[in-house]
């Protein structure tokens, strides 16, 4: 490689979003991190414990709690697993285990489903919140179509999705973390402040045992939609400076441990409470079950916006970096302010129309969780460490390794069935652009 061909490299490095900043902080971690994870999945835990019941409910939550907690050690670990050697993105990762070409057509088609798909259901979130905030704030006054506030949501995106990296996103996604914290907690305090409702149900809500089978596979597909981290995580700690001294997962697992805690205290309390107080008459969004007191519920739904803009940005982050990489190094347009004008300005059209055309929120999250969110969080990081490390067959990193694997194959195949059931059914029962 001759030297002017590095310095273009470096060059181009420089200006994309993924590795244009290393000077992150390990806060920064922890906030990217927790607005990465704790997002419009949160809201509908109630509503999958309905479908699950006590038991298999709280053993899947915790369960799944500590499974992407350790697939996510992993990542952190395999980032530089090399000294001197940093995969910045997860397809990076994906190459070193499986090859230049296998490794992309793996990963890339996952993480793009992912992260596409929050963003759109960012976008149904931001624009059903909006409407709520009005509805509430202002009971009388008149309607207006949900479609138009997904467009107001969307216009906000415009503008910040011109932020050039992830550091220059931080303020975003601070308040956007503060955001999911103060709205959780709304939820299960609200819901304790309201006390159990009369003749409270926590049987299944099915009107019959296959309705009930489906119920609970789309409930698994909600739950694993709420752990979603995994997917921008190697692109959060590729802005996180790294010395042999002090290698870069020092500060990413420290950051890491601190988003964990804070996705235990929304998560536990809002799924546990909000069934508890409301068993198996909750909806989909708890915020929506919550009607009083009425200012409560407004101030939560404005939490919801500010989380859910935060939350746009950080998994548009990595799909913006993939489309200028393209661009730049495939199809050698030169770097500039227009290109990156140009391409997340389509990218956040796009998101937006698909949003008012496919605005049923609860059916998505489960579809998404099961066939998108369960590989790339629940055993894909399993299969590259085992690829990687090779451990010994039998040994406790296997056999933990492997369980992951299993649990999340089940997940990947059950969740969408389910999942696709109820899309179906939404789509006959609502009535496009009201």
């Amino acid at each position: 490689m001759t030297t002017d061909t590095t310095a273009d490299n470096n060059a181009i490095n420089a200006w994309l979003p993924v590795t244009a900043s290393r000077n992150a902080k390990w806060w920064y971690s922890a906030f990217h991190n927790l607005t990465a994870m704790v997002g419009a999945g949160v809201l509908t835990l109630p509503y999958a414990m309905s479908m699950m019941g006590w038991g298999p409910g709280s053993v899947i939550l915790i369960l799944s709690w500590i499974i992407t907690l350790f697939t996510l050690w992993q990542m952190v670990e395999m980032h530089e697993m090399v000294p001197g050697e940093r995969h910045d993105r997860y397809h990076e990762l994906g190459q070193k285990a499986f090859g230049e070409k296998l490794g992309l057509y793996i990963v890339v088609p996952l993480q793009l489903l992912v992260e596409v798909g929050t963003c759109i259901v960012y976008m149904v979130t931001g624009g059903n919140s909006l409407k709520k905030f009005q509805e509430t704030v202002c009971p009388s006054c008149q309607e207006i179509r949900g479609s138009y506030w997904i467009m107001v949501f969307a216009s906000v995106n415009f503008v910040l999705s011109l932020c050039p990296n992830f550091n220059s996103i931080s303020a975003v996604s601070l308040a956007a973390a503060v955001m999911s914290l103060a709205y959780s907690t709304i939820a299960w305090v609200a819901s304790l402040k309201k006390g159990t409702v009369a003749n409270v149900d926590y049987g299944y809500k099915a009107h019959s045992t296959a309705d009930g089978v489906f119920n609970f596979m789309t409930a698994m597909g909600d739950v694993a939609f709420a752990y979603a981290g995994h997917n921008v995580v190697l692109e959060i700690q590729a802005t996180i400076p790294s010395t042999p001294e002090k290698p870069s997962k020092i500060a990413m697992w420290k950051g890491v441990v601190v988003a964990y805690l804070g996705v235990g205290f929304c998560y536990f309390p809002v799924a546990f409470i909000g069934y508890y107080i409301f068993g198996n008459s909750v909806d989909d969004n708890i915020l929506i079950t919550l009607e009083k007191p009425s200012w409560l519920i407004a101030a939560a739904n404005m939490f919801v916006i500010i989380h859910v803009i935060g939350g746009y940005q950080v998994f548009s982050m990595p799909v913006f970096d993939m489309m200028e990489t393209f661009l730049v190094k495939r199809m050698k347009f030169r770097p500039c302010f227009t290109l990156r004008f140009v391409a997340r300005t389509v990218f956040v059209l796009l998101t937006m129309l698909v949003g008012i055309c496919v605005p049923f929120f609860g059916s998505l999250l489960g579809f998404l969780g099961g066939f998108a969110f369960a590989p790339t969080t629940y055993f894909l990081p399993c299969i590259i460490w085992l690829k990687l490390y090779k451990p010994r067959r039998f040994s406790l990193s296997w056999i933990v390794n492997w369980t992951c694997i299993v649990l999340g194959i089940l997940l990947v195949i059950l969740a969408p069935i389910g999942s696709l059931r109820k899309i179906i059914i939404s789509a006959k029962h609502y009535k496009f652009f009201s």
